[in-house]
């Protein structure tokens, strides 16, 4: 959450005082955010949801995605990239990331499987994947693209939006997000068939407030809502959308730019598939090992993406002890159907991705930084690079009160399995 304020409080007094907070056939903030948001991104259709996680579930379901199905995961995202494939009946299949902390095409290309259906290139951290590589294979190979755009609103890939690209996309407007109304998600398709179903997996009740339609049945399912507040608060956030972007590239790049004399002491800019379109949430710096990233975010404070909580495999215990549903009965893991489907999981089986993890530096970005503090977090990186990589010892830095990392963004809780 970067800016919240008196436009949406007087936002959600204005649907307090029409006491209109349903949104079928009495409120209308829900309907107008969907449908700019929709244009917004260049897509056709946009579902609310009551989360990201709840997103990405119907985005499954919405593509018939379910039982003796694999869906291929990246090895480092948020956690419901893959619970949300259990929620859906299917498997996840876990895959490498490059030095991007994107998805690896060619681990894409290398996992599939007579059992695979699909693939969620997550755009983690604001940072795009790359898309016209994963977008050819799956093509070829005929799979779904569920694009998981949770930690990336506002984001593009060489001109378009993220969520676009894809079959389709999923977004996240909770506390953490570019965008946010507290909690919230919501699907992008073009597909009208499933926009219907993923309608009915938020709503099994949706046709009774918008009216049967004699192509699509209805299924069970839970109810994901969302409220006239989400959407008043969002309609305003989307206003500022932008801004706020444009804001954080600018700061992304001048900390390049100012720390560009830093690589012949061997800190490298981490990879960007798509640098001037992308969401310059963070700065992506790469050390040549763990324990110079160690030693860097000592000095100053700063995250190795690798030691950020749930974002990385081996931290979903619920995927990898196989906890899958919360009847066994409803257990993926334990239907027939998913017999063929790959189950086996282990702490190393994506090494490389660790690797590359833990020894990557996030840098967060903000677009109320002044100009003195971004020259302070330049100064910071460059004090704590060379006390990394061996130059200088931490007594002989200094390093400036500025820019440092609020560690409840990253939720840099570990918890061990």
């Amino acid at each position: 959450m970067y800016i919240i304020g008196q436009q949406e409080i007087d936002a959600v007094a204005r649907v307090v005082n029409t006491k209109a907070l349903f949104r079928y056939g009495l409120g209308h903030e829900c309907e107008r955010f969907e449908q700019r948001y929709a244009a917004y991104l260049g897509g056709k259709h946009f579902s609310l949801a009551a989360s990201g996680s709840y997103a990405l579930t119907a985005a499954m379901i919405g593509l018939g995605i379910g039982p003796g199905d694999e869906v291929l995961v990246p090895a480092h995202t948020y956690m419901a990239s893959a619970t949300s494939v259990l929620a859906a009946g299917a498997i996840p299949v876990i895959v490498d990331v490059d030095e991007s902390i994107t998805i690896d095409p060619d681990a894409i290309e290398a996992a599939i499987g007579p059992r695979t259906r699909a693939v969620i290139p997550v755009h983690m951290w604001g940072t795009m994947c790359d898309m016209e590589d994963i977008m050819e294979i799956a093509r070829r190979r005929k799979l779904f693209v569920i694009e998981d755009c949770c930690q990336a609103v506002g984001g593009s890939y060489k001109g378009r939006k993220a969520g676009s690209i894809g079959d389709v996309g999923c977004y996240s407007f909770n506390f953490y997000k570019n965008m946010t109304a507290g909690e919230g998600g919501g699907v992008l398709t073009s597909d009208d068939a499933v926009a219907k179903r993923v309608n009915c997996a938020i709503d099994p009740c949706h046709a009774f407030w918008t009216g049967k339609d004699e192509d699509s049945k209805p299924f069970a399912g839970n109810g994901a809502r969302a409220s006239e507040f989400m959407g008043a608060v969002l309609n305003v956030q989307l206003d500022r959308i932008d801004g706020i972007i444009e804001a954080m590239r600018r700061e992304r790049d001048t900390i390049l730019t100012g720390i560009r004399e830093l690589e012949k002491l061997g800190l490298r800019a981490a990879p960007l598939n798509s640098r001037e379109f992308d969401c310059g949430a963070n700065v992506f710096l790469t050390l040549p090992n763990a324990e110079a990233a160690t030693l860097f975010v000592q000095t100053f404070p700063s995250v190795i993406a690798g030691k950020t909580g749930r974002h990385t495999y081996t931290e979903w215990d619920q995927v990898l002890m196989g906890l899958g549903a919360a009847h066994p009965l409803m257990n993926p893991y334990n239907m027939p159907a998913n017999a063929e489907c790959r189950r086996t999981y282990s702490r190393d089986m994506c090494a490389r991705s660790l690797e590359i993890l833990n020894r990557t530096i996030l840098v967060p970005t903000h677009p109320e930084h002044s100009a003195q503090q971004i020259q302070d977090i330049i100064h910071n990186i460059k004090a704590a690079t060379r006390v990394a990589l061996g130059h200088v010892k931490t007594a002989e830095v200094d390093v400036r009160n500025a820019g440092a990392v609020d560690a409840t963004k990253y939720d840099l809780k570990v918890v061990s399995w």
